[in-house]
C-alpha cells in the first residue's frame, strides 16, 4: 500500500527549488540597500550597488557567450571584482575557478588549460603572470583585466587587455540569470596544489556552498552585520565559502589585497572588523609588528585559524593583543573548514599549557557536515576513541566535493566505502575530538598554502649532482611549517645549499622551495626505502 506521505505532496516550484548562495546576496540586497556591502580603500559599495554590479558581470558573461558549465577563471587579488565574481558567472550556471595568485606561470597554464577556461578575470597587477601563463596554455581565453583604483600605479601593466569597469559598463544591472537548474550543478572549481604533480580540480556544488556558508554563521559566533577582513585569499577554497556567508548576515566586507600589519591593524580599528580568517602566517604577522604599525583593538576579534595549529606561547600572545583564536581544520575537497576545535566554556579554568593541548587538537565536525570518523583504512572499522590507535580522518555529507574534474579515477579512490579519505592520519580521542598526527600524503602546510614534497623531490632529481633527496616538513614560527630537503649527492658531484635552493626556485611557485638543505646519507630501510619519520625528527632538530 502506498503511503498518503508520498501521495499528493509532490515538489513544485512553490515548494522546492534548488539551494544556491546566490539567493543571499538579493536578500541583503533587498531588506538592506544602503548597508555597506564592500570598503576598498576609499570606495564603499553598498548592498543594492553591490547587486547590480554582480548582475551586470553575469549579463556581459551572458552576453559573450558564458552559458551553463562555462568556466571563468579568475587570477585575481582579494577586492570587489572577485567578490563579484562569486556572484556573477553562478547565475548563468557557469563555474568559477579562482586561481592561486601564487602560482608560477607553468602550474596556472595547466589549470587555464584542464579547466578549459572560457573567461579569464585578472588584476592589473599579475597580467605579466597571465601573458606568461597564457604564452605556455593550449587554451586562449578572452581576458578582462581589473584595474584597481587604489593601486593606479599598476595599470599599465594591462595594457592591451579589456577593462573590467568597462565590461561591467556594458552589462544589465536589473539582469537575473536562470542560477542552477539542480542544486548538484557545479559552482566552483578549485585546484589543490597537488601531491603528485599535477593538481586535482575539486568541483563544488551549490547544495554544498549553501550550507558551509551558512554553517560558517554558526561556527564564527556571527551576529548581524558582522565586519569581515579578508586576510584568507578568496582563491582557497573560495575564501572558505565566506563570500556568500557575509551576505547571509548583510555584513561588510573589507578588502586587503595584501597581509601586511600596519594595514590590518588599521582596518581594525577604522572599521570595527569582527572576524577575519588565515593560517598561522596570519597570526606571526600581527604579533611581530612594530609597535607604530599597531593600533589599538575596538573590541575582540574573532579569528579562525586552520593548519597547523597555534602554539601556547601564540594563543596566549594572540589572547593578549585581542583576538579570539578558534582553530579549524578542513580540505579543499571538503569546501575548506568542515572540523572546528569546539571550545567548552569549563576550559577556560584549565592551566594555559592545558588549553594550548587541547586547541592542537582539530575537533568535532561542522553542524553541516554529516559524518566525521576515523577509519582503520584496511578495514574501513572505525578505530578506538583511545586518543592512541591511529587511522584515516573521512568525512561523509553535503559538504564533500562532487568530485575531481575530469578525473573519475582519483574520484572514486578518494570516494570510496561511502567517505571521503582524506590522506590525513590521526587519532580520535575519548571525548570524540579527532587529531592529526600525520599526513600520509606528507603535504606540507605553509603558510596555509599545501606544497607536495614530491614535486619538490622531482625538481631536486633534475639536478645532475642529486643521486637521492627526501622532503619533508620543519616547524617554523613564522609559516606553520616550511619544507626541508635532505639530499645525498652523486659520487665526485659538488653542489652548495645555496646553489640547489635557486635551482628549485627556478623551476617551482618559491614558497614550495626547500629553505633548507642537509647534505648527507639518507637513512632507509632494508629493502631501501626512505625512512621520513626519521627525516622529519631531523628537520625538527634543525629548526632548533
Amino acid at each position: 500500500m502506498t503511503s498518503p506521505f508520498l501521495q499528493g505532496l509532490d515538489r513544485t516550484r512553490a515548494n522546492h527549488r534548488p539551494l544556491t548562495p546566490l539567493g543571499l546576496l538579493h536578500r541583503a540586497a533587498d531588506t538592506f540597500p544602503d548597508r555597506t556591502a564592500i570598503i576598498h580603500g576609499d570606495l564603499r559599495i553598498p548592498y543594492a550597488a553591490f547587486r547590480a554590479r554582480a548582475c551586470r558581470l553575469a549579463s556581459a558573461l551572458d552576453s559573450a557567450g558564458i552559458g551553463r558549465n562555462d568556466v571563468v577563471s579568475a587570477l585575481l587579488l582579494n577586492t570587489p571584482a572577485m567578490l563579484e565574481a562569486h556572484y556573477g558567472p553562478a547565475q548563468l550556471g557557469a563555474v568559477l575557478n579562482a586561481v592561486n595568485t601564487r602560482l608560477d606561470a607553468a602550474g596556472i597554464a595547466f589549470i587555464l588549460d584542464h579547466a578549459e577556461a572560457k573567461i579569464l578575470l585578472v588584476d592589473a597587477e599579475l597580467a605579466p603572470l597571465a601573458r606568461e601563463a597564457l604564452a605556455l596554455a593550449q587554451v586562449a581565453p578572452r581576458v578582462i583585466a581589473y584595474r584597481d583604483p587604489t593601486v593606479p600605479e599598476t595599470h599599465a601593466a594591462a595594457e592591451g587587455f579589456e577593462d573590467y569597469e568597462a565590461f561591467l559598463a556594458a552589462g544589465d544591472p536589473d539582469f537575473r540569470g536562470p542560477g542552477p537548474e539542480d542544486e548538484w550543478d557545479a559552482i566552483a572549481l578549485n585546484y589543490t596544489s597537488g601531491t603528485t604533480g599535477n593538481p586535482k580540480g575539486v568541483v563544488y556544488h551549490h547544495r554544498g556552498a549553501t550550507l558551509l556558508a551558512t554553517g560558517n554563521i554558526l561556527h564564527a559566533s556571527m551576529q548581524d552585520a558582522p565586519v569581515y577582513l579578508w586576510t584568507l585569499p578568496m582563491f582557497h577554497c573560495n575564501g572558505w565559502c565566506f563570500p556568500w556567508t557575509i551576505s547571509a548576515k548583510a555584513g561588510a566586507h573589507v578588502c586587503l589585497r595584501a597581509v601586511r600589519a600596519a594595514p590590518i591593524f588599521e582596518a581594525i580599528a577604522e572599521h570595527g572588523v569582527t572576524h577575519m580568517c588565515g593560517a598561522p602566517i596570519v597570526m606571526s604577522t600581527l604579533l611581530a609588528a612594530p609597535e607604530a604599525d599597531k593600533r589599538p583593538l575596538p573590541h575582540a576579534v574573532e579569528f579562525l585559524t586552520a593548519a597547523a595549529p597555534p602554539p601556547e606561547s601564540v594563543l596566549a600572545a594572540m589572547a593578549e593583543a585581542g583576538f579570539r583564536v578558534t582553530h579549524v581544520y578542513g580540505l579543499t575537497e571538503v569546501y575548506g573548514p568542515a572540523v572546528i576545535n569546539e571550545w567548552k566554556p569549563e576550559w577556560d579554568a584549565l592551566p594555559p599549557a592545558e588549553q594550548a593541548r587541547l586547541k592542537s587538537r582539530q575537533g568535532v565536525r561542522y553542524a553541516a557536515l554529516e559524518a566525521l570518523d576515523v577509519l582503520d583504512p584496511e578495514t574501513m572499522a572505525p578505530v578506538p576513541a583511545d586518543g592512541e590507535t591511529i587511522g584515516e580522518i573521512v568525512f561523509a555529507g553535503n559538504v564533500v566535493m562532487k568530485g575531481y574534474f575530469k578525473n573519475p579515477t582519483a574520484t572514486d579512490e578518494a570516494l570510496k566505502g561511502g567517505w571521503f579519505w582524506s590522506g590525513d592520519l590521526a587519532v580520535r580521542h575519548p571525548d570524540g575530538y579527532v587529531q592529526i598526527k600525520d599526513r600520509s600524503k606528507d603535504i606540507i602546510i605553509s603558510g596555509g598554502e599545501n606544497i607536495s614534497s614530491i614535486e619538490v623531490e622531482e625538481s631536486l632529481f633534475r639536478h645532475p649532482a642529486v643521486a637521492l633527496c627526501a622532503v619533508v616538513a620543519a616547524p617554523d614560527e613564522k609559516w606553520g611549517e616550511t619544507p626541508v630537503a635532505f639530499v645525498e649527492l652523486k659520487s665526485g658531484a659538488e653542489v652548495s645549499e645555496a646553489d640547489l635552493i635557486a635551482h628549485c626556485r627556478a623551476e617551482l611557485a618559491h614558497f614550495k622551495a626547500p629553505r633548507r638543505i642537509s647534505f648527507g646519507e639518507l637513512p632507509k630501510t632494508s629493502t631501501g626505502k626512505i625512512q621520513k619519520f626519521a627525516l622529519r625528527a631531523q628537520a625538527k632538530a634543525l629548526a632548533g
